[in-house]
This record gives structure tokens, sequence and C-alpha cells, in this order.
């Protein structure tokens, strides 16, 4: 039986319904369960049920064999793990947002761009190839708070619908990066338990081609 780490959350719903129809339905519903732990119906699989932030850490480990992770939170962490399919679901945008009003001119700053974000990897990278002065401070909250009362310039974040910016006054400046909802694989078990994990990768990448058909 191979694990499979599940972020919580705003996927969950998305992967049970995918996985389900992949014909690895869980023995549960995993939104409505208290369990950490999971079996599949078919009993071929067992899911861990974590926070987003740490799916990819138990994949990376070895405690889990595979695992589903947003391509945002991948972004962030950089785990050193295998990322075959693009699963399709929980499709959003990494985007650098801010004050309509704020044009500057970014390649000529003389005083460092201020940004807020969620993902403080992503914005440092991002303002680094741009050659931008930045100073990025982590929230943990509502982002757009920091762009709305003047604690940055910009903000980076992720947007499904971009509701809740304009409904706070913020628009869209750049995207950085479509993303979605990817499958992880551990280096080692790939190599080790390839026959199980490879028919895994071939029933997950028929399901998606299966929703785009």
């Amino acid at each position: 039986m191979l694990r499979v780490a599940l972020p919580t959350g705003r996927i969950l719903k998305d992967a049970e319904r995918f996985l389900t129809a992949a014909g690895y339905a869980p023995a549960e519903n995993l939104a409505a369960t208290r369990k950490l732990l999971v079996p599949s119906q078919c009993g071929r699989l067992e899911y861990l049920l974590v926070k987003p932030v740490d799916a990819p850490l138990y994949v990376e480990q070895g405690l889990a064999e595979l695992g589903i992770s947003g391509k945002d939170t991948l972004m962030e962490l950089a785990p050193d793990l295998l990322e075959p399919l693009d699963l399709g679901f929980a499709r959003c945008r990494m985007v650098v947002a801010g004050r309509p009003e704020i044009r500057r001119s970014l390649d000529n700053t003389l005083s460092p761009v201020r940004v807020a974000s969620k993902f403080p990897r992503v914005a440092r990278l991002h303002f680094e190839k741009r050659g931008i002065p930045h100073v990025v401070f982590k929230l943990s909250g509502s982002v757009e708070i920091g762009a709305v009362l003047g604690l940055a310039h910009y903000i980076v974040d992720i947007v499904e619908t971009g509701t809740t910016l304009r409904e706070n006054g913020l628009v869209v400046h750049e995207e950085l990066a479509q993303c979605s909802a990817r499958l992880v694989i551990n280096r080692a078990a790939h190599y080790s338990q390839f026959g199980a994990v490879g028919a895994v990768i071939a029933d997950f990448a028929r399901s998606t081609e299966n929703q785009h058909a």
C-alpha cells in the first residue's frame, strides 16, 4: 500500500473527487473525518491528511511515497521531489498586485520596494531576478491589507477570481505563474517501487486526460 500525502483545506474536496474518478476513492469522506490516515476503498493507497505546507515535506522525507500539492506551495518550498503531473484542478494565479495608482518605475527605484506576501521566497526571487531593491514582509493573514494600509507597495499572492482584490481596491500588476494541483513523488520511492508508483501515475494521467476530454 502506497501512502499519499493530501493537503487539507481548499484543495481537499477537489482532490477527493479526482481520486474517486481515478479509481482510488477513499474509504471515508476525507473532508468530514478526523482521522489522519484513511485507506482507499481499493486497498492500494493510504491517505495522510496534513496541512498544505507540510504535504511536500512528508513526501520529501519518505513518510509518504506520493503527494498532492498546490504549485504555489511547491514554488515557495522548492522541495526535492519529482513532479510528473499537473492534475488540473485547484487552479489559481500567482500575481503581483497593488493599488492601481502605484506605477513606480521599478527599473529606476532608488528606495527599496516594499512587498507583503505569504510566499516570501517567491517574492524575493521575483524582485531579485528583476534587479530591484526590495524588502519582503511575511504575512500569515489577509495579505491584501498590507497594500491597503500602506505597509507595502505590492503584494505577491495567489488569486482565483480576483474578487478579493477588486473589493479592496487592488489590481493585478503582473502575473508570475499559473498554479494548480500537482502530483509529487519521493525520488527514492519512484525507483524502489517503480511498478506500483508507475501504475498510480498512469491511472492519474488517464483521469486527468478524461477531465479535459
